[in-house]
């Protein structure tokens, strides 16, 4: 990282978040920013952003806010650079690898949704074309 903050704005714009959303994922104890400005301005560094864009990716998929947390403890705890024992990192681990089977599992019921969706757009838009008569 190169020290670089930015304001609330500036995250909201690179993580298609609006300010309202980031402020309750701050509130729910999700993410929270690197520093303040003298004003009292929130500053976020990368480090935010990522984890913003882990809630980004997470939320679409129906995770709760109790489950980010969840997930976002276990990379935490794996990249933090804390001695763990063995089975605390293969504990982290497996909570990810979960998620991963979670996330796929969620992947799998969209695209089903999603084809669904399209076949039905598609009978609605042959019913409105005109028929040739015989």
């Amino acid at each position: 990282m190169d020290g670089k903050h930015m304001q609330i704005g500036e995250v909201a714009e690179r993580t298609e978040l609006s300010l309202r959303t980031i402020r309750h994922y701050e509130e729910a104890g999700l993410v929270v920013p690197s520093t303040r400005s003298q004003g009292g301005f929130r500053l976020y560094a990368e480090g935010d952003v990522a984890r913003l864009m882990v809630i980004r990716r997470m939320k679409p998929l129906g995770f709760t806010l109790e489950q980010m947390r969840d997930l976002l403890d276990a990379t935490d705890r794996l990249d933090s650079g804390e001695v763990l024992t063995a089975d605390e990192r293969e504990g982290c681990l497996e909570r990810v690898r979960g998620f991963e089977r979670a996330a796929a599992e969620r992947v799998t019921d969209l695209r089903t949704q999603l084809a669904r969706a399209e076949e039905f757009a598609a009978a609605l838009a042959a019913r409105l074309m005109p028929t040739r008569s015989a």
